[in-house]
This record gives C-alpha cells, structure tokens and sequence, in this order.
C-alpha cells in the first residue's frame, strides 16, 4: 500500500479519489487551503474518523511556492486535483482560473521534484485540454475526440477554463519531460455528475444539476452536448492510473455524450416531480446566439459549440485502466437522490 498525497482533498471528485484510496487500504495525505473551515472540511473529517491514522489534513495554497513540502513528505504518489472551475464569467480570468492552475501545478510539481520518493504524478486535466470549440474538430473532418487531439483555439478572452487547463497540462509535462525519476499520467475527464460526499454547493456540476432542478432552464434549453462521467468512475481512473505500472500518457475519461434535453429527459424519467421544472425543449441555435450575453455566453462560443456532434474515445481507460462506466441514468438519478437528501434544493 502506498502514501498518497491528494491536492485540494475537500473537492467534488478530489473527496472521491480519497474514499476510493482509502478503500483501497492506502494512506492519504490531503491538503485543503484552510482545515479550520469545517464546512469544507466536515466530510474529510467523517471519512477520517472511518479510518484511524490513515487519512491527514494539511494546508496548502496553489500559489504559494513550497506549500505542498511538509504534505508531500513520504509519498510515493501525488494526484495533483487541485484546480478552480465554476460556470459563468470571471471577473477577472487570470486570477481566478489561469493563475492557480498553471502556478498551482508548477508549485506541485517543483515539491515533487524535491521529493526524492515520489515515483508516479496524476494530473487531473480536462477534455477541455484537448479541443477549445467543437467546431474545431469538425473543421478537422472529424468528430471523435481522441487522447492525441490538443487545444489550440481557447484564449485567455474565448474560453478562459479550457485555457487554463490546456495551460497546465502542457506546463506538467514539459516539467516531466526534464527529469526521468517520476512518471506522469493525466485523466482528462468530461463534466462530472453523480452524488458528492460534502454537503457543499459550490462544485460546478452540482450547481448545473440544481439548475436543472429549480426551473433554470425551463424555457428551453441550446442543442449542446457534454462529455458525461460519473464522479465515482473519474475517480476510480485517477486511483487506476495513480496505482498500475503500466499507465502512462493521457486518458479520457468520459461514459458518454448527451445533449442538454437529454439529460434533463434522464432525470424527468426517474425523478416525475421535477418534471414541470425541467426543460423539455430546444431553443433554435439563432435564438440562442441573439441572447446569449443575456445568459452567461458568448456568441463565439454558440456559434462554434451549438448543435456540433462530438464523441469520445474513452477505449484506452476502460481497456488499459479497466474502468467500467455507470450509465448516464444511474448517475444523474444517483445525483438528485444525494440532492434531495441532503436539503440542498430548499431555498
């Protein structure tokens, strides 16, 4: 059994990747920015009291150089989850996103290479690091993303998230590529759904499911898909990739591609009281171009997103990873349960 250090532990899939490790029987050094904020914290805490000695909280600050050593110490793995994502506009792009992910995993990985016993890095990507508009690829003849594809068109002004992201990875593994002591694996994931350990609100998925939920989108909603995965199985590829010798390069982890309706017709099954509240049509690509400042969108990303196909190859996870991914349903309706049972959809 290995020491695992997990960077920003008190995460949505970050908190999963530590159950699963610790499941597993591994020791887990966690960091989270403050361990005095026991709201964010709380359900560390409760999977700790599950397994004596085996779980320890450290602080650490994505921008703060030096501030993974003292967690680090004894790891023989070190799954770098830590990383801003939410839905809307930042007010300001390089502080918010870019910033603590290209310095956050610059001063991870500098610790590691301070750390002589660390011996295998999982990056947590994103698909967003492998193409910036669906369009692009199928300007490509193609519309099957792949692990090799790279993106070229996001800016710090057209897509900041996916930026940020294809920032990163690219910052990681021209750090691997100068030393030859640790290996390097990425999983870049689709969007993430199913229950969250925390009773936390801010996870991005979360607040798009509540969305569904609460009436947001009941006027209609763009024909646009998503790369779809649960966070239990993203998980499980992190742990997968953090723990076999014989992972290496990037992997997509995505279960499958669904369009908005259809997600939200996967949940109306299951779920019959939401159902006046959930979407159950498509607004014309037109329409949505003319507001989509209005909504938190830019007309560039509608034209270039907006009713494209787009798959992806998730062959090298399920084959060279082994995982099994759940079904969209049962992952969204996992989703609403955890929801509705914990209270976060009562105003």
């Amino acid at each position: 059994m290995a020491t695992v250090l997990v960077t920003g532990a008190g995460g949505y899939l970050a908190s999963w990747i530590v159950n699963c490790l610790l499941q597993d029987g591994h020791v887990v050094h966690g960091t989270v920015r403050k361990i005095q904020d026991t709201q964010k914290v709380a359900h560390l805490l409760q999977l700790a009291d599950g397994y004596p000695d085996r779980l320890k909280l450290f602080d650490a600050d994505l921008l703060i150089a030096g501030s993974f050593d003292v967690a680090m110490e004894g790891c023989s793995i070190v799954i770098h989850a830590a990383s801003p994502y939410f839905i809307g506009t930042p007010k300001d792009p390089m502080a918010e996103l870019v910033n603590p992910a290209v310095k956050g995993t610059r001063n991870v990985l500098d610790a590691v290479n301070r750390t002589g016993c660390v011996q295998r890095v999982v990056l947590t990507s994103s698909i967003a690091a492998m193409y910036g508009n669906v369009v692009d690829l199928k300007d490509a003849d193609a519309t099957m993303l792949q692990e090799g594809d790279i993106n070229h068109s996001s800016s710090i002004a057209s897509n900041p998230y996916a930026y940020s992201k294809t920032l990163a990875e690219k910052a990681a593994w021209e750090i691997h590529g100068q030393q030859s002591r640790w290996s390097l694996v990425t999983i870049n994931p689709g969007a993430i759904f199913g229950p969250s350990l925390s009773k936390r609100k801010d996870a991005t998925s979360v607040t798009m499911i509540i969305q569904f939920l609460n009436g947001s989108f009941r006027s209609g909603v763009p024909n646009l898909r998503l790369g779809v995965v649960d966070v239990r199985d993203a998980a499980i590829a992190h742990v997968k990739a953090a723990t076999l010798a014989s992972a290496s390069g990037r992997y997509i982890a995505v279960a499958e591609s669904l369009t908005l309706l259809e997600i939200a017709r996967k949940i109306a099954g299951s779920n019959p009281a939401f159902i006046s509240k959930l979407p159950a049509k498509e607004v014309p690509k037109a329409l949505i171009w003319l507001i989509a400042p209005l909504i938190g969108m830019t007309r560039e990303y509608v034209a270039k997103n907006v009713s494209y196909p787009i798959n992806f190859n998730n062959r090298r996870s399920r084959e060279e990873l082994s995982v099994i991914y759940r079904p969209s349903l049962t992952t969204l309706n996992d989703h609403v349960k955890q929801l509705v049972d914990d209270g976060l959809l009562e105003d």
